[in-house]
């Protein structure tokens, strides 16, 4: 059976570690070339040199306008082309609307927000030119409900990557390039450790299967998203939560 991401390019910003390394690695392993960007310099290092020839890692800041400019131009310089870009990166810090300060507002919205905008922006015109392409938006369930007390800063941003996914898909999919969010739940990852003790021993209770979810499970849904097998979805939300928010 052939790669399912053969002759692909990609790009997976947040790509050093948990679902961003794991999805680094599926998709080389699937035949993709990936640029891990991040960071995060020494993980995202050690990974490139894991995966071997067929990834790279890239220092990027997703706020910063111009480092995105300069990031695909030099993708699409040294591969050809530019088929993927997974929005991934993202900070999680928890408060209580009352407790949030303009700082930690300021903090979520320049990674999680304005980094995806950014991304689509800078991506879009590369993709285009290669033909089509897929993006896709990593959001939350806490960009579909108020999950848990105390996300607020977060949960915002990830609502506005559930919105912007949406005018990105009408207005790129003309253009043969998809947009698709994807909302995973209680993931094993390090962002976690951010929880209570108490929420994280409940999540189990919380979630219908009974346990957390795996950075790998995320990452085969991106792959499927990022594959020609999904040709025909764009705009869609697709949750990975185990059941959390049914």
């Amino acid at each position: 059976m052939a790669a399912r991401l053969s002759g692909k390019v990609a790009i997976v910003t947040g790509g050093s570690r948990s679902m961003g390394a794991a999805t680094s690695r599926l998709f080389v392993d699937e035949g993709a070339e990936v640029v891990i960007a991040d960071i995060l310099d020494d993980e995202g290092l050690a990974l490139a040199e894991e995966l071997g020839a067929a990834a790279r890692y890239v220092h990027l800041d997703v706020s910063d306008a111009e480092a995105w400019s300069a990031l695909v131009a030099d993708t699409v310089a040294r591969h050809g082309r530019l088929d993927v870009l997974v929005n991934n990166a993202g900070v999680y810090r928890r408060a209580m609307i009352e407790d949030t300060t303009h700082e930690l507002l300021d903090l979520h919205y320049k990674v999680n927000q304005l980094g995806v905008f950014l991304g689509m922006q800078a991506a879009f015109p590369a993709m285009r030119d290669s033909g089509g392409g897929s993006i896709i938006n990593v959001s939350s369930i806490s960009g579909l409900g108020a999950s848990i007390a105390g996300h607020a800063a977060y949960g915002t941003t990830k609502w506005a990557v559930r919105g912007m996914t949406k005018y990105g898909a009408r207005e790129f999919g003309r253009h043969g390039v998809r947009v698709n969010s994807t909302h995973p739940g209680f993931i094993d990852t390090v962002m976690l450790l951010e929880n209570s003790e108490e929420t994280n021993d409940n999540i189990p209770n919380l979630t219908p299967l009974g346990r957390r979810g795996t950075p790998e499970e995320l990452a085969r849904v991106s792959l499927w998203l990022a594959s020609d097998e999904s040709s025909y979805v764009n705009g869609a939300e697709l949750t990975i939560d185990g059941g959390t928010s049914v």
